[in-house]
């Protein structure tokens, strides 16, 4: 059996991190690096590029690209620079493509690797929420597999039969509830960034720690599952689990549920994703259901975590408006670890987002095409640093 080759966008990341560690632990051929990406770090993806093997590799920030092609000097890697030489490692021949570059900077790659017809597994959710339509359209037409390392979608896509989607009465997706889980509203106005990115069970980075915290992190799952299973947000449920063993469920019409179980390390989704559709061997824990106590569970509160009725109400108005929601929550998480604003703040900027891109018309653009996907997150991203500035302290 071949190889299988692979492009990481986003390298350095958590997520490309534990995907070379899967595949360096993988036996010898299992896996070929065709290319890598990362951000600004030139010196560590140069590293991981020699050691790896890969054939090209590039950084987005443009500064950083004399650094890389210095620490790559004597090797045979090629290089290159630039949002467009991030592109130019998606449309490389790979057959499966992790992408795993946060925000609205992992659009326009995750869509040449989906328009190329690959295997593409992604930790962006990013691209299904600005762009979801365009997205699943694009991936129909090349013919491209979408593979989701989330750890809630993909235990529903492993839960999902597809041969039955007629017979599927909801989707359940877990949510550990944070550091502020328990935390009353007057508390959860004094937090810190300190404070929101401890989180309690995944080890991940400080914007989706924020995310997790304010349970934006779910409104974004709500809308990216939607698109990827064909369900409108009314069957797409969220139960707050804290001790994060069970990772999404699905219900079916007779009442049966099927659950994807297993301790919370994100290596397992993505080995699922890496050897789809055959199982790899990884170093997780494993989990023994005789050494837990209890599992519990609890409705999340819609007062203290306005953010998953601010997520449907984004996928109701359609349009521009998830694009909105996604770009606004970008400015006012930075604004927040920047001590700009507070913690409740988050919320209250995107929900003021949404309300003034519905009065200027930006929420009624349709994203017919990648380049007015951009343009609504640009617009999405003036409204919220508008937004930040009014509650700045």
């Amino acid at each position: 059996m071949s190889a299988r080759k692979v492009t990481i966008l986003g390298a350095t990341g958590s997520v490309g991190r534990a995907t070379l560690d899967l595949i360096e632990r993988a036996p010898e051929g299992a896996f070929e690096i065709v290319a890598l990406t990362a951000n600004t770090q030139a010196d560590e993806l140069a590293q991981l590029a020699i050691r790896t093997g890969a054939r090209f590799c590039a950084v987005a920030a443009p500064e950083a690209g004399s650094a890389l092609e210095a620490a790559l000097k004597g090797t045979a890697i090629r290089s290159g620079a630039g949002p467009d030489a991030i592109c130019e490692a998606a449309r490389l021949s790979a057959d499966w493509v992790m992408a795993a570059i946060v925000g609205a900077a992992g659009l326009p790659p995750t869509l040449e690797a989906v328009k190329r017809g690959a295997a593409v597994a992604f930790a962006n959710k990013e691209a299904l929420v600005c762009a979801g339509d365009l997205f699943m359209r694009a991936a129909r037409d090349a013919g491209a597999r979408l593979l989701p390392v989330d750890s809630e979608h993909n235990a529903i896509f492993q839960a999902f039969d597809e041969r039955q989607r007629d017979r599927v009465r909801r989707i359940i997706l877990t949510a550990s509830g944070g550091p502020f889980r328990s935390w009353t509203l007057e508390q959860m106005g004094q937090a810190s960034p300190a404070q929101a990115v401890a989180h309690p069970t995944w080890s991940m980075g400080a914007k989706i720690s924020v995310d997790s915290a304010t349970m934006m992190n779910k409104g974004l799952e709500i809308i990216e599952a939607c698109h990827l299973f064909g369900l409108p947000h009314s069957d797409v449920d969220v139960l707050v689990h804290p001790e994060s063993i069970i990772h999404g469920l699905v219900e079916y019409a007779d009442g049966g549920m099927l659950a994807q179980l297993g301790m919370p390390d994100m290596r397992t989704p993505i080995a699922h994703a890496l050897a789809w559709p055959d199982r790899i061997e990884t170093p997780v824990e494993r989990l023994d259901l005789a050494l837990l106590s209890q599992l519990t569970f609890e409705a999340p509160d819609p007062v203290r975590f306005p953010a998953l009725g601010l997520a449907r109400a984004a996928f109701d108005a359609g349009k521009g408006a998830p694009a909105i929601f996604n770009a606004a929550n970008e400015v006012a998480v930075a604004a927040f670890l920047n001590g700009q604003i507070g913690f409740l703040d988050i919320a209250a900027c995107v929900s003021d987002s949404l309300e003034r891109g519905e009065k200027d018309g930006v929420a009624a653009v349709e994203p017919s095409d990648f380049e007015t996907v951009l343009d609504v997150d640009r617009q999405g991203r003036r409204l919220a640093t508008d937004a930040v500035k009014q509650r700045s302290r």
